[in-house]
């Protein structure tokens, strides 16, 4: 049995529940409305019902304020990957490697986790997966650049996607500057 602890956050998508374990970040869900169905699904899948501990989940909540401020570009937190296995672990690990600020296909995607024909199979991993944001799903594209759904909120992925652009450029026109 692992213990668990978990804490709602607010996020300008909206307020997020983050489950963290003994391992690190489990799940980092964004809600549509009250967290107990997410947090409901999460106790199942780990077989433990997480106690509220905003304690447990600072450092995280810090670094996604520091993310969606512009100031942090990279993660820097223990992943629990427990809720995921196989082909879908492999090709959220690949994700994990597009560079902040651009995207790659699924097609590509796909190929990096070593699977070269299984783009559909990313499509249905990032859609599924237990920890939005930090692993950056919303950085996965069509092979022609359309955005797709991302989990049916295509509005979070343009929204992610627009304020990764947005750092990206200011940073390099500061360095362009410096120069």
């Amino acid at each position: 049995m692992t213990s668990a602890a978990f804490h709602v956050h607010p996020t300008p998508l909206g307020p997020v529940l983050l489950v963290v374990t003994d391992r690190g970040l489990v799940s980092l869900d964004v809600l549509d409305g009250p967290h107990d169905d997410a947090l409901e699904r999460v106790s199942l899948a780990l077989r433990t019902v997480p106690e509220q501990d905003a304690a447990a989940a600072a450092e995280i909540a810090a670094q996604l304020d520091a993310y969606f401020a512009g100031t942090r570009t990279r993660f820097d937190l223990p992943l629990d990957w427990r809720l995921v296995q196989g082909f879908v672990r492999d090709a959220l690990e690949a994700v994990c490697e597009i560079p902040y600020g651009e995207t790659a296909s699924y097609g590509e995607v796909a190929i990096a986790a070593g699977s070269p024909g299984a783009h559909r199979a990313v499509g249905s991993a990032c859609a599924r997966t237990p920890v939005s944001i930090i692993v950056p799903a919303h950085r996965v594209v069509r092979s022609d650049g359309s955005i797709g759904e991302y989990g049916g909120r295509p509005e979070h992925k343009r929204f992610l996607l627009d304020l990764e652009s947005r750092v990206a450029r200011a940073r390099a026109e500061e360095g362009n500057a410096g120069a």
